[in-house]
C-alpha cells in the first residue's frame, strides 16, 4: 500500500541540506526582522497609552494635537500589523520550499515548479513587508517633526 521510502545516501541528504541552507537563512534574518517589527509595534503602543490621559484632559488645540498624534500612533499600529503578516507569511512560504526540498526527493518526485513558485511568493510577501515598513519608518519621521512655533518660541526676560 505505501511504498517504503527510497534509502538514501548520505551524500544526497548533504545536499539537499546544502540546498535547504539558504532559505534557513533566510528564515533568521525574516526573524530578526519580525523581531524589529514587534519592538516598534510596543514602543508605539507605549505612546499611545501615555497619549490617552493626556488627550482626556485636555482642551483647544492641545486636544486636537492629541488626537493627531493618536491618528498617527493607529495609522503606524496598523502598517507594523501589516508588515509582520507579510512577513510571517513570507517565512512559513519558505519554511514550505525547506519542506519540499526534501519531499521532492523523498518522493522521487519533480517539485523544482512549485519550489521556485513558493521561492518567489516568499520573496514577494517579505518585499511586501519592507515596502510596508519604509511607509511606517517614513510616517514616523514625519511625526517626530518639532512644531514650528516651539522652534520660534522666546521666553520674555523682562519679567
Amino acid at each position: 500500500m505505501f511504498e517504503t521510502p527510497p534509502n538514501l545516501a548520505v551524500d544526497t541528504v548533504a545536499e539537499i541540506v546544502r540546498l535547504a541552507l539558504a532559505p534557513v537563512f533566510l528564515l533568521s534574518g525574516i526573524g530578526a526582522f519580525v523581531n524589529v517589527l514587534a519592538a516598534r509595534l510596543s514602543r508605539i503602543v507605549d505612546r499611545a497609552r501615555q497619549i490617552e490621559p493626556l488627550l482626556l484632559a485636555s482642551r483647544g488645540a492641545e486636544h486636537d494635537r492629541w488626537i493627531a498624534d493618536l491618528r498617527t500612533l493607529d495609522r503606524r499600529m496598523s502598517l507594523i500589523s501589516w508588515a509582520t503578516g507579510l512577513s510571517v507569511a513570507s517565512a512559513v512560504l519558505t519554511c514550505l520550499v525547506v519542506i519540499l526540498l526534501f519531499a521532492a526527493t523523498l518522493m522521487r518526485t519533480h517539485l523544482g515548479d512549485a519550489i521556485a513558485l513558493l521561492f518567489i511568493a516568499s520573496m514577494a510577501t517579505i518585499g511586501l513587508g519592507f515596502a510596508v515598513f519604509l511607509i511606517e519608518t517614513t510616517i514616523a519621521g514625519r511625526a517626530v517633526r518639532i512644531r514650528s512655533e516651539l522652534l520660534q518660541h522666546t521666553v520674555d526676560e523682562g519679567g
